[in-house]
Protein backbone atom coordinates (compact mmCIF):
# COMPACT_ATOMS: atom_id res chain seq x y z
CA UNK A 1 0.00 0.00 0.00
CA UNK A 2 1.66 3.36 -0.98
CA UNK A 3 2.31 5.45 2.22
CA UNK A 4 4.67 8.44 2.36
CA UNK A 5 6.90 9.67 -0.10
CA UNK A 6 8.59 12.63 -1.13
CA UNK A 7 6.05 13.23 -3.96
CA UNK A 8 2.93 13.16 -2.05
CA UNK A 9 4.51 15.34 0.29
CA UNK A 10 5.36 17.49 -1.98
CA UNK A 11 1.99 17.05 -3.60
CA UNK A 12 0.28 18.12 -0.29
CA UNK A 13 1.92 21.33 0.36
CA UNK A 14 1.21 22.08 -3.37
CA UNK A 15 -2.25 22.14 -2.71
CA UNK A 16 -1.95 23.65 0.57
CA UNK A 17 -0.55 26.47 -0.90
CA UNK A 18 -2.85 26.87 -3.81
CA UNK A 19 -5.94 26.01 -1.71
CA UNK A 20 -4.49 28.38 1.26
CA UNK A 21 -7.63 30.46 3.06
CA UNK A 22 -10.19 27.90 0.85
CA UNK A 23 -12.64 26.38 3.16
CA UNK A 24 -15.05 23.38 2.06
CA UNK A 25 -18.76 24.97 0.85
CA UNK A 26 -20.98 26.01 3.90
CA UNK A 27 -18.56 25.13 6.68
CA UNK A 28 -15.20 26.34 8.22
CA UNK A 29 -13.23 23.50 7.11
CA UNK A 30 -9.48 24.18 5.22
CA UNK A 31 -10.46 22.89 1.65
CA UNK A 32 -6.86 20.99 1.93
CA UNK A 33 -8.81 18.55 4.24
CA UNK A 34 -10.71 17.56 1.05
CA UNK A 35 -8.06 16.51 -1.16
CA UNK A 36 -6.24 15.00 1.89
CA UNK A 37 -9.25 12.66 2.27
CA UNK A 38 -9.24 11.93 -1.20
CA UNK A 39 -5.69 10.37 -0.96
CA UNK A 40 -6.60 8.52 2.11
CA UNK A 41 -9.67 6.41 0.18
CA UNK A 42 -7.07 5.99 -2.80
CA UNK A 43 -4.08 4.77 -0.29
CA UNK A 44 -6.75 2.38 1.55
CA UNK A 45 -7.13 0.51 -1.92
CA UNK A 46 -4.17 0.31 -2.66
CA UNK A 47 -3.55 3.13 -5.11
CA UNK A 48 -0.01 3.87 -6.62
CA UNK A 49 1.80 6.72 -6.05
CA UNK A 50 1.03 8.44 -9.12
CA UNK A 51 -2.91 8.14 -8.57
CA UNK A 52 -2.38 9.19 -4.85
CA UNK A 53 -0.64 12.77 -6.09
CA UNK A 54 -3.45 13.43 -8.97
CA UNK A 55 -6.00 12.79 -5.93
CA UNK A 56 -4.10 15.16 -3.62
CA UNK A 57 -4.28 17.67 -6.64
CA UNK A 58 -7.42 16.85 -8.72
CA UNK A 59 -8.85 20.85 -7.37
CA UNK A 60 -5.55 22.68 -8.27
CA UNK A 61 -6.50 23.74 -11.56
CA UNK A 62 -10.21 24.29 -11.09
CA UNK A 63 -10.34 26.07 -7.79
CA UNK A 64 -6.97 27.79 -7.16
CA UNK A 65 -7.11 30.19 -10.29
CA UNK A 66 -6.45 33.71 -9.09
CA UNK A 67 -4.41 37.06 -10.04
CA UNK A 68 -0.94 35.37 -9.56
CA UNK A 69 -1.95 32.21 -11.06
CA UNK A 70 -3.52 31.40 -14.59
CA UNK A 71 -4.92 28.26 -15.80
CA UNK A 72 -1.78 27.88 -17.75
CA UNK A 73 0.59 28.82 -15.29
CA UNK A 74 -1.19 25.97 -12.72
CA UNK A 75 -0.79 23.57 -15.66
CA UNK A 76 2.87 24.01 -16.26
CA UNK A 77 3.70 24.39 -12.69
CA UNK A 78 1.92 20.91 -12.25
CA UNK A 79 3.45 19.34 -14.99
CA UNK A 80 6.56 20.76 -14.33
CA UNK A 81 6.70 19.65 -10.85
CA UNK A 82 4.99 16.25 -10.84
CA UNK A 83 5.04 15.04 -14.45
CA UNK A 84 2.61 14.97 -17.69
CA UNK A 85 0.98 11.69 -16.52
CA UNK A 86 -0.18 13.30 -13.03
CA UNK A 87 -1.25 16.46 -14.64
CA UNK A 88 -3.47 14.47 -17.48
CA UNK A 89 -5.16 12.86 -14.96
CA UNK A 90 -5.76 16.09 -12.93
CA UNK A 91 -7.21 17.82 -15.74
CA UNK A 92 -9.46 14.51 -16.87
CA UNK A 93 -11.59 15.52 -13.74
CA UNK A 94 -11.15 19.28 -13.66
CA UNK A 95 -14.66 20.96 -14.98
CA UNK A 96 -14.05 23.51 -17.76
CA UNK A 97 -15.40 26.75 -18.34
CA UNK A 98 -14.67 27.17 -22.10
CA UNK A 99 -14.74 24.31 -24.55
CA UNK A 100 -11.99 24.09 -27.45
CA UNK A 101 -12.90 26.95 -29.51
CA UNK A 102 -12.44 29.15 -26.43
CA UNK A 103 -16.57 29.15 -26.39
CA UNK A 104 -18.00 29.71 -22.51
CA UNK A 105 -19.76 26.66 -21.06
CA UNK A 106 -23.03 27.09 -19.27
CA UNK A 107 -23.64 25.39 -16.01
CA UNK A 108 -25.35 22.40 -17.69
CA UNK A 109 -22.72 22.25 -20.61
CA UNK A 110 -19.91 21.79 -18.22
CA UNK A 111 -21.16 19.05 -16.30
CA UNK A 112 -22.00 17.17 -19.61
CA UNK A 113 -18.12 18.60 -20.53
CA UNK A 114 -17.04 16.59 -17.54
CA UNK A 115 -18.90 13.74 -18.46
CA UNK A 116 -17.82 13.25 -21.98
CA UNK A 117 -14.30 13.51 -21.01
CA UNK A 118 -14.62 11.01 -18.24
CA UNK A 119 -15.43 8.33 -20.67
CA UNK A 120 -12.24 8.37 -21.77
CA UNK A 121 -10.52 9.12 -19.37
CA UNK A 122 -7.62 6.83 -17.89
CA UNK A 123 -8.40 3.95 -14.83
CA UNK A 124 -6.05 6.48 -12.96
CA UNK A 125 -8.56 9.40 -13.39
CA UNK A 126 -11.44 7.34 -12.63
CA UNK A 127 -9.95 6.34 -9.14
CA UNK A 128 -9.40 10.09 -8.61
CA UNK A 129 -12.88 10.87 -9.67
CA UNK A 130 -14.50 8.06 -7.77
CA UNK A 131 -12.68 8.56 -4.51
CA UNK A 132 -13.04 12.49 -4.87
CA UNK A 133 -17.30 12.03 -5.30
CA UNK A 134 -17.31 9.57 -2.28
CA UNK A 135 -15.61 11.98 0.03
CA UNK A 136 -18.08 14.61 -0.99
CA UNK A 137 -21.32 12.68 -0.85
CA UNK A 138 -20.08 11.34 2.60
CA UNK A 139 -19.37 14.74 3.63
CA UNK A 140 -22.80 16.25 2.50
CA UNK A 141 -24.61 13.00 4.04
CA UNK A 142 -23.03 13.74 7.59
CA UNK A 143 -23.96 17.15 7.66
CA UNK A 144 -27.69 16.38 6.18
CA UNK A 145 -27.44 13.69 9.58
CA UNK A 146 -26.31 16.39 12.23
CA UNK A 147 -28.49 19.44 11.09
CA UNK A 148 -32.36 19.80 11.88
CA UNK A 149 -32.62 21.97 8.86
CA UNK A 150 -31.67 20.02 5.91
CA UNK A 151 -32.26 23.04 3.40
CA UNK A 152 -29.37 25.36 4.75
CA UNK A 153 -27.25 21.75 3.50
CA UNK A 154 -28.87 21.45 -0.25
CA UNK A 155 -28.97 25.26 -0.04
CA UNK A 156 -25.14 25.38 -0.55
CA UNK A 157 -25.32 23.66 -4.11
CA UNK A 158 -26.98 26.26 -7.01
CA UNK A 159 -28.11 22.78 -8.45
CA UNK A 160 -30.03 22.39 -5.30
CA UNK A 161 -31.22 18.88 -3.79
CA UNK A 162 -32.45 17.27 -7.37
CA UNK A 163 -29.50 18.78 -9.12
CA UNK A 164 -26.97 17.56 -6.52
CA UNK A 165 -28.58 14.21 -6.68
CA UNK A 166 -28.94 13.72 -10.37
CA UNK A 167 -25.00 15.14 -10.93
CA UNK A 168 -23.94 12.45 -8.28
CA UNK A 169 -25.88 9.64 -9.89
CA UNK A 170 -24.74 10.69 -13.09
CA UNK A 171 -21.26 10.74 -12.60
CA UNK A 172 -21.51 7.11 -11.13
CA UNK A 173 -23.47 5.73 -14.05
CA UNK A 174 -20.65 7.11 -16.42
CA UNK A 175 -17.67 5.62 -14.95
CA UNK A 176 -19.80 2.23 -14.66
CA UNK A 177 -20.90 2.82 -18.08
CA UNK A 178 -17.40 3.28 -19.39
CA UNK A 179 -16.32 -0.24 -17.95
CA UNK A 180 -14.48 0.74 -14.89
CA UNK A 181 -15.43 -1.54 -12.68
CA UNK A 182 -12.83 -1.56 -9.73
CA UNK A 183 -13.99 -2.25 -6.07
CA UNK A 184 -14.16 1.60 -5.51
CA UNK A 185 -17.47 1.35 -7.46
CA UNK A 186 -18.84 -0.41 -4.84
CA UNK A 187 -18.71 2.27 -2.27
CA UNK A 188 -19.34 5.12 -4.73
CA UNK A 189 -22.68 3.78 -5.62
CA UNK A 190 -23.80 2.94 -1.40
CA UNK A 191 -22.51 6.30 -1.12
CA UNK A 192 -24.96 8.04 -3.83
CA UNK A 193 -27.44 5.61 -2.36
CA UNK A 194 -27.14 6.60 0.98
CA UNK A 195 -27.39 10.50 -0.32
CA UNK A 196 -30.68 9.90 -1.97
CA UNK A 197 -32.21 8.36 0.89
CA UNK A 198 -31.31 10.93 2.91
CA UNK A 199 -32.93 13.49 0.29
CA UNK A 200 -36.15 11.71 1.08
CA UNK A 201 -36.32 12.35 4.87
CA UNK A 202 -38.65 15.10 5.67
CA UNK A 203 -36.92 17.45 7.80
CA UNK A 204 -37.51 17.54 11.85
CA UNK A 205 -40.20 19.29 13.44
Amino acid sequence: MTGYSDPINHALAFAAKHHDRQVRKGTRLPYLTHPANVAIILTRYGQDEGTVVAGILHDVVEDCIREAYTREDLVQRIADKFGRDVLDDVLAVTHRSKDDDGVEFSSEDRKEDFLERLAKASDRAAWVCAADKIHNIRSIVADLRRTLEPETVWDRFAVGREGTLRWYRAVHDRLAARGFDAPIMGELRAAVEDLEVEAEKPAAV
